[in-house]
């Protein structure tokens, strides 16, 4: 009997990195199993030397750090059957590499094929999947010692110990979505794009911009760029520049979904470099395969083009198209299926707070995207242990957490009213937060977070009323994400606020959704 399919889906969250294996099983009412899955905290976050307090950048070996941690920590006779690798990842940030420096190593994206001839025994991979090749001339000493030779680029793979792993290298930091170095005056100066889609602060082109303006050596440092996720799949597959999906490429701006293309002419005519833009595939479909055998995962695997962590999110638990997928993770997305065929305005609306990213097949996502999720009630929580350093008194945030959940759950109600946008809204990026309604008998910890759990909950209603989501059809809420599946107090007011039935899936989050991609694709 033939083994059934097993994928790997990864993804490389703004807090954590998650891997989960995946195995068909058809029998199944969700057609699969989950044989095992691990998360680590990734604890990248680092200074900004050129934006300063208004930038929001990671370290990118860390990143990697913690991926590694993922997979040493899953079975490695699992690992050993996986046929293909799906990677997803936070959207709109960016980071650049140099693509021509690197090392020689072992793998299979540069082959040898000697045959006995003196002089041109190297056949070279010119692009993603390994589909064209040519000749390089190599030494007739080295004819029939050397047999598969790599050049990496952008990051070492070491096998100083098992399994063998790669580190960054010429890597710049992650600038991630939450940078808010481009201010509204500065974004007012940018080109208006070709595309249905604003640009705001921490997209990848704005930021791109924002370089160019105020530290332009930075950029010619480098040869590429792309999403963290993208930089993975590229490292994997020995790519000499990364493919990019469309629901990436979107989440970035200045890019046409209808064309499938980067506003080439409208960049150039600003100065832009466009030679740092990732070449465009279709999701779902492959990128190319490992060219290093990497943990216990074979050499020769096949890796899907990188995914927007929204989409993998809503892929992993979207039952039904009727079916409305709320995420509450570091930040809080709320999306719908669109209807065949559906068209978004051809000119973008700044002002608008639902936007329409790419999904799968060429079909879109209405989806209102709040910045002010679990982050901001990790705010709330590191300032109350900050309160406690002053006073003298030494707690864990973790304890803290956990008891100001407590404490609102025994609050069934309050009149306090918190509006938790601390990092304001794409849409109204100015806004900040406030609380109103204040009375003496709502001061509680167990009132303040009711309030705060209550608010972040408002606040995307009020981005995307709930009579909008009946217009579109749809007939129930899937709740999911990490800071959801934490806090029972955030899903008592999700229940409270929709007028659906609301269901809040387990093993639903993005690792899920990149593997299931995968796992879906394998078996087609």
């Amino acid at each position: 009997m033939a083994s059934r399919p097993v994928t790997l889906g990864i993804d490389l969250g703004t807090t954590s990195v998650k891997a989960a294996l995946l195995e068909a099983a058809p029998g199944h009412p969700s057609g699969f199993v989950v044989l095992a899955s691990c998360a680590r905290a990734a604890g990248a976050e680092t200074e900004s030397a050129a934006a300063g307090p208004q930038g929001r950048e990671q370290d990118v070996t860390r990143i990697i750090q913690a991926l590694n941690e993922c997979l040493d920590a899953l079975p490695p006779r699992q690992l050993q059957r996986v046929r293909a690798i799906g990677v997803s990842g936070q959207m709109h940030g960016i980071l650049f590499w140099k693509a021509g420096q690197g090392m020689l190593g072992v793998g299979n994206d540069l082959m040898l094929r000697s045959l006995n001839r003196p002089r041109t025994g190297l056949r070279r991979a010119l692009g993603p999947g390994q589909r064209r090749f040519k000749d390089v001339p190599i030494p007739t000493q080295y004819r029939f010692s050397i047999f598969f030779i790599s050049f990496v680029a952008g990051c070492e793979w070491t096998e100083r110990g098992s399994p063998p792993v790669f580190e960054p290298r010429a890597v710049s930091h992650l600038v991630t979505w939450q940078d808010s170095r481009c201010n509204s005056g500065f974004l007012a100066s940018l080109p208006k794009p070709a595309s249905h889609l604003s640009v705001a602060t921490g997209f990848g082109c704005a930021t791109i911009f924002w370089l160019l303006k105020n530290s332009p050596e930075f950029l010619k440092s480098y040869d590429v760029a792309g999403t963290i996720q993208d930089y993975v799949v590229a490292m994997l597959c020995g790519l000499p520049r990364p493919l990019m999906s469309d629901q990436n490429a979107a989440s970035w701006g200045y890019f046409n979904t209808q064309s499938q293309s980067w506003n080439s002419d409208i960049l150039q005519m600003a100065g832009f470099p466009t030679h740092l833009l990732p070449d465009i595939a279709e999701p779902g479909s492959m990128a190319g395969r490992t060219s290093h055998t990497w943990f216990e995962i074979p050499a020769g695997t096949q890796v899907g083009v990188a995914l927007g962590d929204l989409q993998a999110s809503v892929y992993s638990c979207m039952g039904q198209r009727t079916d409305a997928v709320l995420n509450i993770s570091t930040s809080v997305q709320l999306a719908a299926s669109m209807p065949v065929g559906f068209q978004p305005p051809q000119t973008p609306d700044p002002a608008a707070p639902v936007a329409f990213f790419p999904y799968f097949d060429r079909t879109y996502l209405g989806v209102a995207a709040s910045l002010n999720g679990g982050n901001v009630l990790a705010t709330f929580v590191h300032m109350l242990v900050q309160w406690m350093t002053d006073l003298g008194l030494e707690v864990e945030e973790s304890t803290v957490y956990s008891r100001m959940i407590q404490a609102a759950a025994q609050q069934k109600d309050t009149h306090l009213t918190i509006t938790p946008t601390v990092l304001g809204e794409r849409h109204l990026p100015d806004q900040l937060a406030s609380v109103t309604r204040i009375s003496s008998s709502d001061l509680s910890l167990g009132h303040v977070t009711r309030a705060l759990c209550r608010g972040i909950v408002q606040n995307l209603h009020s981005m995307l009323p709930f009579q909008q989501l009946q217009e579109w059809g749809v007939e129930r809420v899937v709740g999911s994400g990490s800071a959801l599946s934490r806090n029972e107090v955030l899903k008592q007011e999700v229940q409270r606020a929709f007028p659906f039935p609301v269901c809040f899936g387990q093993d639903v989050d993005a690792a899920f959704g990149a593997a299931l991609v995968m796992l879906r694709r394998d078996i087609s």
